[in-house]
């Protein structure tokens, strides 16, 4: 078996919670958003890390990318010590992970035209590529999303919620990543709109060679889309393992509370 694409290590992160009226300067005390975090991900999977608003999940998922620096611990990816590479180095290995934003409205500059969003990236990590070259690239990752060339020329703002997360996805592909971070990807969309975005990004997934890191507050989305789970509560990871093993028989007291909330897990 191959070794994992990212692994971390003791990751944490705390931060100082805004202090109330009788706080000193107004700063109050250190909370812990990640405390102690280890885990591996290996090439093809989908990990998801679950669990409720306020655990962690999204401090977790932009540290993995450096988009939030750790207080200590360590991450791997691909083999090299992420946290220790320098400005350009980790530039260059960003084209290799990437993220899908939760919030599809805030997630896509509104003064900027669908076409030049997508290939952004490209401009960046490719500066030698031509703008006809970029452009061919663009439209044809908005089409195998499910839009049309003629998306190229719109605003935002002219699209639905699922089709903005597809615009999102897009972006998020078109430098052929190893890693993708979805953060909550389809809970601001309609259930229906939703259950089609996580089929696109399983036929994504198989089509591209992809490694899914998916960060969800709902065990019927992970029920369907992941391979292995960890559960997260208070900056910590209570349980982790198999999806089978951990939707049919769960260990932790917590992750039986939040089954049982749940009417009906879909069975794959």
């Amino acid at each position: 078996m191959a070794g994992p694409l990212i692994e971390t290590r003791e990751l944490r992160k705390s931060y100082r919670r805004a202090g109330g009226a009788f706080s000193e300067n107004g700063v109050g005390p250190r909370f812990t958003a990640v405390d102690g975090i280890s885990f591996q991900v290996f090439p093809g999977e989908t990990f998801a890390v679950v669990g409720e608003s306020g655990c962690g999940k999204t401090t977790l998922a932009r540290m993995l990318l450096r988009l939030i620096e750790p207080d200590s611990g360590q991450i791997h990816f691909d083999g090299q010590k992420l946290l220790a590479l320098s400005a350009d180095a980790l530039r260059a290995q960003r084209r290799q992970m990437q993220m899908i934003f939760q919030d599809p409205f805030a997630s896509l500059n509104p003064r900027m035209r669908v076409g030049e969003i997508v290939a952004e990236p490209l401009a960046i990590h490719e500066p030698k590529l031509s703008r006809t070259a970029r452009q061919k690239q663009a439209v044809a990752m908005l089409q195998r999303v499910g839009l049309t060339e003629e998306a190229m020329r719109r605003y935002p703002h002219e699209f639905s919620g699922g089709q903005r997360q597809r615009i999102g996805i897009a972006r998020a592909l078109i430098l052929r990543p190893k890693l993708v971070v979805a953060d909550e990807p389809v809970s601001a969309l309609d259930v229906s709109v939703g259950a089609q975005v996580l089929l696109l990004l399983q036929e994504l997934q198989r089509e591209f060679g992809l490694t899914y890191i998916f960060i969800s507050h709902s065990l019927p989305v992970v029920a369907q889309i992941a391979t292995r789970v960890a559960v997260m509560r208070a900056g910590k990871f209570l349980e982790t393992g198999e999806v089978e093993r951990i939707l049919n028989k769960p260990a932790n007291p917590y992750t039986q509370e939040l089954l049982a909330a749940v009417p009906e897990l879909p069975r794959g």
